[in-house]
């Protein structure tokens, strides 16, 4: 998947499930997010329960394979994270959703998927992924920024379980003075900014994109954010580990998930220095690019009034 033969993936996929299906393994102790929920039972006019058993990012990327599937299915049903419950009542496909909980889902089905399986179902590649965005909706911002700055969010920690995609604070400090640049902390959950910048996070995940649509930018990690930014179509700028998540896939600088994210990767385990310079260089651009573009429409201003 990383080298973008999903084919190949797919067809690895079938062999572990048949070998489950003949041992009839039993996964429900193992922990929630490393269980295998779907048996190849084909999803063809049936009524499908769509688990979300990983990160709120995982879900914000995958719900949009919901649209397709409807199209297969007799009814959807998502039972999904509750801080998201509002943010995907805007994704079309979705028969039901139910807030997900620890116990069994009280729910009537034919079918049970785990979201991050539902590309297997439906033998997705790279090609066929769905690449219009937005494909969730948030409320229009009431923020008024200063169009005169770069107003650029920031996210540089990610999910404990995996430290390794976080960036440590002391090297973010050659981002701190670049001119024409105006930070905003998007951390989710609430951190104290390493620079200096106005705190823009909060806990409601809707008002978070919301807010978020009113900045030029967004720079993150491998977080929920950088996820909600892709969805919501806005201009996002990723920082990747060495090691990267599959999704990322290898050696681009783009990403078919989502159209409007540039990927910003290490060279070397941990070298997140490297990734900080080509990002204050690519900023220093974006500003440069600013600057030139207000003194073009000043000119034309001119040229228009005289």
């Amino acid at each position: 998947m990383r080298r973008g033969d999903f084919a190949a993936a797919w067809r690895v996929s079938d062999e572990v499930l048949a070998r489950r299906r003949a041992r009839m393994e039993d996964c429900s102790h193992w922990p929630r997010h490393l269980q295998f929920i779907w048996n190849g039972e084909p999803i063809e006019n049936r009524r499908l329960l769509i688990r979300c058993y990983h990160g709120l990012g995982d879900t914000i990327q995958f719900v949009r394979l919901l649209t397709p599937l409807r199209a297969r299915a007799a009814e959807v049903t998502l039972w999904v994270q509750p801080q998201l419950i509002e943010l995907v009542r805007t994704v079309p496909g979705i028969d039901r959703i139910e807030a997900l909980h620890d116990g069994v889902p009280q729910i009537d089905y034919e079918v049970d998927i785990e979201l991050m399986e539902v590309p297997h179902v439906l033998r997705l590649t790279p090609a066929r992924i769905p690449r219009r965005v937005p494909y969730i909706y948030v409320p229009p911002s009431r923020l008024q920024l200063d169009p005169s700055m770069l107003n650029v969010g920031l996210a540089w920690q990610s999910g404990d379980w995996l430290p390794e995609r976080s960036i440590p604070d002391s090297a973010l400090a050659p981002l701190t003075n670049i001119a024409g640049v105006r930070w905003y902390s998007l951390q989710y959950p609430h951190r104290t900014p390493p620079l200096p910048a106005t705190d823009l996070a909060c806990a409601d995940i809707v008002e978070l994109g919301s807010r978020m649509q009113a900045l030029d930018l967004i720079i993150t990690v491998d977080t929920m954010v950088a996820h909600l930014a892709g969805a919501l179509g806005l201009s996002v700028w990723t920082a990747l580990q060495a090691d990267c998540d599959w999704r990322w896939m290898s050696e681009r600088s783009d990403s078919p998930w989502y159209p409007t994210m540039r990927l910003f990767r290490q060279h070397a385990p941990g070298g997140w220095s490297s990734v900080i310079e080509e990002i204050r260089a690519a900023l220093e651009c974006e500003t440069r690019g600013r600057v030139t573009s207000r003194a073009r429409d000043i000119r034309s201003a001119g040229c228009r009034a005289s």
